[in-house]
């Protein structure tokens, strides 16, 4: 199994930044991607960035140009830098890991609030 531990949501104005963490451990070796989904209140959950075992990397279209997707595998950790952000960027942002095979493992999700 992969547990996974996010950070880093709060409150910011239109325009501003986060970075949000999501630290893994478990069985690490097994993963194969790693990304961030969001849920808003009333909306079903999206999928936001991937990046993959080999480090490609996927952007969903209404964060491209925005979010930057990263990891550090010395420290089984994936980051999301999210700029620009706004107000319909308000969600909940949960972290999740593949595992080759197909399970899926979710962090507790984390909130981000975009003020215009």
């Amino acid at each position: 199994q992969v547990q996974l531990v996010e950070s880093g949501g709060g409150l910011v104005q239109a325009g501003g930044s986060l970075r949000l963490s999501c630290a893994a451990s478990g069985s690490i070796l097994r993963v194969n991607n790693m990304g961030w989904y969001r849920q808003a209140p009333g909306k079903q959950r999206e999928l936001v960035a991937v990046v993959t075992r080999g480090d490609s990397t996927y952007y969903a279209d209404f964060v491209k140009g925005r979010f930057t997707i990263s990891k550090d595998n010395a420290k089984n950790t994936v980051y999301l830098e999210m700029n620009n952000l706004k107000p319909e960027d308000t969600a909940v942002y949960y972290c999740y890991a593949n595992q080759f095979g197909g399970a899926v493992y979710w962090g507790q999700g984390t909130q981000v609030t975009v003020s215009s």
